[in-house]
C-alpha cells in the first residue's frame, strides 16, 4: 500500500496525477490487499452499459436516440474512448458541442445531445464511478430565432394541395390538421380510423415516442377520407404509395411538391460536410403550423400537447366523451384549406 501511495506521490510531483489515474492506483492497492480491484469503466464501456439500461426502461425510439448520441461522442473521442470515464472533462463536452453546432445542427438538437450525455454521466456519478458531471459546466447553445423552422400560412397549404397527387394530398391534410410527424402520417392504416363512434377518431402510433395518440377527426379531413375508395382490408394503408418509405425519400418528394406550388424557401442552416442544407419549410413545418394556429386561436397548452402527443401520461390513454368533445372543438378551429 505504501508503495502504491509513493507512486501516486511521484506522479503528482510530475503533474501527471489525474482523477482517473488516482482511481487506477487505488484499484492497484485494493487488488494487492483484497484480490479485487475497484470496478472501473472506460467511456465506451459505460455508454454501452447505460444504453442497454435505457433500452429496458424507455421507448425504443428514445433508446435509439440515446444510442445515436453516444456513438457520435465515442467517434468524436477516437482512441480516448478507451480512457476511464472519470478522465472526461468539461472541455471534452464543450468541444463536442461546438463540433455538432459547426455541422449545422439546430441549437435544440445540440443542447439535447449534451442533455443525453449529462444523463449518462449523472448515472455514473450516482454509482460512484466519477466525482463530477463534466456536462454541468458547459453552457447551452443559444437559440437563434433566424434558424428556426417557419410555419405554413393556410394559403400556402392550399397551394400545395392543388399540385399534390391524391396520397400526398391526404398526407398533407393529416399533417396540417393533426401536427403529426411525416412517417406517422404516411403509415396510417384504415384500422386507425373509428367512424362508428359518436365522435369519429383517428389513432396515431408515434414511431419516435412509442405513444398512441387518439384525436377527433377534423371536418375537412373527414370529407377527404369519405371520398376515398373503400379498402379491401382494415390493414390497408390510407396512403399506399407513401407507406413504408424512408423519411429522406419522402422529404425530398415533399420539397419537389413545394417547388411546384411555388412556395418560397430559404436556408436556415448550412451543413458543412454532408452538403445538405436545412430549409425553413418542410413537412415538419405543418406540425409547427398546427400548434401555432391553435395557440393563436386560444386553445390551451394542455389541449395542444394532448393533440400533438407531447405528454408523459400513459401511452394508451382512454379518452372520455367529454375529453373528445373538447379536443374536437380544438381541431376544428383550424381553417379549411
Amino acid at each position: 500500500m505504501a508503495q502504491g501511495l509513493q507512486r501516486a506521490a511521484n506522479e503528482a510531483r510530475r503533474g501527471a496525477l489525474t482523477e482517473a489515474r488516482t482511481r487506477e492506483l487505488l484499484s492497484e492497492i485494493l487488488q494487492s490487499v483484497s484480490g479485487e480491484g475497484l470496478r472501473m469503466f472506460t467511456v465506451a464501456e459505460w455508454f454501452e452499459h447505460f444504453v442497454s439500461q435505457k433500452k429496458k426502461s424507455r421507448a425504443v425510439r428514445t433508446a435509439l436516440r440515446h444510442a445515436q448520441t453516444m456513438r457520435e461522442f465515442i467517434d468524436f473521442l477516437g482512441h480516448r474512448a478507451k480512457l476511464n470515464i472519470a478522465a472526461i472533462t468539461s472541455r471534452d463536452i464543450a468541444s463536442f458541442r461546438d463540433r455538432r453546432q459547426n455541422q449545422g445542427l439546430a441549437p435544440a438538437t445540440v443542447n439535447l445531445d449534451v442533455g443525453i450525455l449529462s444523463a449518462a454521466f449523472n448515472s455514473a456519478l450516482r454509482q460512484g464511478y466519477i466525482s463530477v458531471n463534466p456536462c454541468l459546466a458547459v453552457e447551452p447553445v443559444k437559440d437563434n430565432a433566424a434558424q428556426r423552422k417557419s410555419v405554413f400560412a393556410p394559403e400556402q397549404v392550399s397551394a400545395i394541395l392543388k399540385v399534390a397527387d391524391n396520397d400526398w394530398r391526404g398526407a398533407v391534410l393529416v399533417g396540417f390538421y393533426y401536427g403529426q410527424r411525416l412517417r406517422d402520417c404516411t403509415n396510417l392504416r384504415w384500422r386507425d380510423l373509428d367512424f362508428l363512434a359518436p365522435i369519429k377518431t383517428i389513432r396515431f402510433e408515434q414511431a419516435k415516442t412509442g405513444r398512441a395518440v387518439v384525436v377527433p377527426v377534423a371536418e375537412p379531413l373527414e370529407d377527404y377520407l369519405l371520398s376515398l375508395p373503400a379498402p379491401k382490408s382494415d390493414d390497408d394503408f390510407l396512403f399506399p404509395s407513401l407507406a413504408g418509405r424512408e423519411a429522406p425519400s419522402l422529404s425530398k418528394a415533399f420539397t419537389r411538391i413545394m417547388e411546384r406550388a411555388h412556395i418560397e424557401q430559404h436556408v436556415i442552416r448550412e451543413r458543412s460536410k454532408s452538403g445538405r442544407s436545412v430549409h425553413a419549410l418542410s413537412f415538419h413545418s405543418l406540425r409547427h403550423s398546427f400548434s401555432s394556429i391553435l395557440a393563436n386561436s386560444g386553445v390551451s397548452e394542455e389541449l395542444r400537447m394532448t393533440l400533438v402527443g407531447h405528454t408523459s401520461k400513459t401511452i394508451h390513454r382512454q379518452y372520455s366523451h367529454h375529453d373528445l368533445e373538447r379536443l374536437s372543438a380544438a381541431v376544428n378551429v383550424l381553417p379549411r384549406v
